[in-house]
């Protein structure tokens, strides 16, 4: 083996060995004794990129980015190809936890993505355009689903309003993985990953709210969400955008739309006949005037929507029992 070139050798079977103890352990979530595993690895195969990288992703794993980062440029460091290697994704996750730009342009130039703007640039990596994505927030607790757009290939900024049980708000930016876990569809055609959240990365100013609606059609119910979004704030009707999936659907798969007539998926968990986050079935074409409706705004123009929205159309609209959830 040439210390300095670029030959490739078979790792050891103790390294082979620890290797795989460690990341049995953590899949256990013991990350104290798989570093420990990892560490020797490292030292018995300190010219192996692969040494390095999975010393990188335990540090991704317990969001220690300065030794992320650390490891996986050393990883980097002794690559063989030049573009698309995995490992340069996990330098650019751990440079955009640090805001470290100038390393996350690099590592994603270096990974075969195209970055507007001068290579050296200091600033965020902007206009990518790489579209809207779904991110499943708080994946290890109370997972939920929402839609987003991706600032880069590690941020979504979310777009939907979270439901209270997973801590997070409207226009948060959350720091996600890089390998997809799952897909939504729609009935178009496209389909969007779902990545999954590994930490917020900014945090919103804007509360949630929920409010209970009186909306005697859908047109009703959109006008408010059309409200909402002219002030530049946001309001989703929960009693339809949601649905309660199990792990197994939820990180499959799934159309992003109930589609057409009476709502039967299978793979739907919710009990039916209730508004909200536990209703998701109903007969197709039978529109209930109570909606469970999200509202992200601030405390001092929540109420001001809601009665200018009732007073546009008092005899067809009402609100009741506002709150604030998060």
């Amino acid at each position: 083996m040439r210390i300095f070139g670029k030959v490739r050798h078979r790792p050891s079977a103790s390294w082979r060995q620890a290797t795989d103890r460690a990341f049995t352990l953590i899949g256990d979530g013991r990350y104290e004794d798989a570093g420990a595993l990892l560490t020797r690895a490292a030292d018995l195969e300190p010219w192996l990129s692969e040494s390095w990288f999975n010393l990188a992703l335990l540090h991704k794993f317990r969001h220690d980015w300065e030794q992320a980062r650390a490891a996986g440029l050393r990883a980097v460091a002794l690559l063989d190809k030049e573009t698309g290697a995995p490992d340069w994704w996990n330098v650019g996750i751990a440079a955009t936890a640090l805001q470290d730009w100038p390393l996350a342009r690099r590592a994603w130039q270096a990974y075969g993505l195209k970055v507007p703007g001068a290579s050296a640039g200091t600033g965020e990596p902007a206009g990518m355009e790489l579209g809207s994505a779904a991110v499943r927030l708080s994946p290890e607790g109370e997972a939920e689903v929402v839609w987003g757009r991706r600032l880069d290939p590690a941020r979504i900024e979310v777009l939907s309003i979270p439901l209270p049980s997973s801590g997070r708000r409207w226009g948060e930016v959350v720091l996600h993985d890089g390998v997809p876990n799952g897909e939504r569809t729609t009935s178009a055609g496209p389909s969007y990953p779902v990545f999954d959240e590994i930490e917020l990365w900014a945090p919103s100013p804007v509360p949630t709210w929920v409010v209970l609606l009186e909306a005697a059609s859908e047109d009703d119910r959109d006008a408010l969400e059309s409200l909402a979004a002219d002030a530049g704030f946001a309001a989703e009707d929960w009693s339809s955008s949601v649905r309660l999936l199990c792990r197994a659907c939820s990180e499959s798969s799934m159309p992003s739309a109930e589609g057409e007539g009476e709502h039967l998926d299978p793979h739907d968990h919710s009990e039916p006949g209730h508004p909200g986050p536990l209703g998701h079935r109903s007969p197709g074409e039978l529109w209930t005037p109570e909606r469970e409706c999200g509202i992200a705004a601030p405390v001092g123009l929540v109420r001001g929507l809601l009665d200018g929205w009732v007073a546009d159309s008092p005899d067809t609209r009402e609100w009741r029992d506002l709150e604030e959830v998060c």
